[in-house]
């Protein structure tokens, strides 16, 4: 090979160099993103709760225990609180206790069974607001064996008198409850001021002191209504004086004077007692208990109640029921 092809080689091999050189290197490929390594950077979003639900309006109810004790409370007041959405706590004592929250402000209405009480209430100035609400009747029983030979009676105060005489045991409610009244009343009219192991007070309501007379052999006072419902648990003290009059048992519903506190729910207490007189409530208060015993456990008697039945002509609904 002559040296002049052979520097002409050279050159040809030194351009392949320089056109290779002179390329652009090859990109690595881009791959896509992944998708994990995303989520795993961003905040996770968070879970949207549930706003909590309101917490209803509260009514406090101080009311007798005959009207809890009989089971009437459980059966209507249901109505009211799904209607309105309320709930009502029901504090059950006796009518001096519940007459003593309200005066103390710390009920908002008070369902009670005193008369001359209620209406001291009220002149004290410690209520703003009165309704008469239904009744029925007190009633005097004892064992079935009656040793003090009151059966078939229909004077309370004779009765009370048998019973001091003979030494009978009786249990007393003792509680300044609207039965307790009652029955002091009695023992007042007849000149008697019962001492002795032969009366028990209790200071109970008046399912326990059924419960203790029964155990006991003993009579008592009690309303028809707590008497009649007890029955159905199996107490066999049997009914041996009714009918006087002066065992009558009206009972009222009362607004607190709100200006007892900014607490007192006043609005929703006249709202209470408006339903509670209404004549939808009215019937209602009359159908409880004609399922068990053939008549009502109380008697409607609210102004509405009265007026609706005077100008229909209906006749007083009877409030004796024939116990056993």
């Amino acid at each position: 090979m002559t040296t002049k092809k052979f520097n002409i080689i050279l050159v040809g091999i030194a351009l392949v160099s320089l056109l290779v050189g002179c390329r652009p290197p090859a990109q690595e490929p881009t791959s896509a993103p992944d998708p994990t390594a995303l989520s795993a950077t961003a905040e996770p979003a968070a879970p949207t709760e549930a706003p909590e639900p309101a917490e209803p309006d509260t009514l406090i109810l101080a009311t007798t225990t005959s009207t809890e004790n009989s089971g009437l409370l459980r059966a209507i007041v249901p109505d009211f609180e799904e209607e309105y959405g309320v709930r009502v706590d029901v504090v059950a004592v006796g009518t001096g206790q519940a007459l003593k929250l309200g005066e103390d402000g710390n009920a908002d209405v008070l369902m009670v069974h005193a008369r001359a009480r209620e209406d001291a209430f009220m002149d004290a100035g410690h209520g703003v607001r009165r309704e008469d609400l239904m009744y029925n009747d007190f009633v005097i029983v004892g064992p079935p064996g009656d040793p003090a030979g009151l059966r078939g009676g229909t004077d309370a105060a004779a009765a009370f008198e048998k019973l001091a005489q003979m030494e009978a045991p009786f249990v007393s409610r003792g509680d300044d409850s609207g039965t307790h009244t009652k029955e002091k009343a009695i023992w007042e009219a007849v000149g008697v001021e019962p001492t002795g192991d032969w009366h028990v007070s209790a200071g109970q309501g008046m399912g326990a002191v059924l419960t203790m007379a029964e155990e006991q052999q003993a009579y008592t006072l009690s309303d028809r209504a707590t008497y009649l419902a007890r029955t159905l648990e199996g107490i066999d003290l049997e009914i041996l004086v009714e009918g006087d009059p002066v065992l009558f048992n009206p009972y009222g519903v009362i607004a607190i004077n709100p200006d007892k506190g900014d607490h007192i729910k006043h609005d929703l207490a006249n709202t209470f007692i408006d339903w509670l007189i209404s004549l939808p409530t009215q019937e209602m208060i009359g159908a409880f208990g004609v399922d068990q015993f053939g008549a009502p456990l109380f008697t409607p008697d609210s102004a509405l109640w009265r007026e609706a039945h005077v100008a229909a002509g209906d006749e007083a609904q009877a409030i004796i029921v024939t116990g056993g």
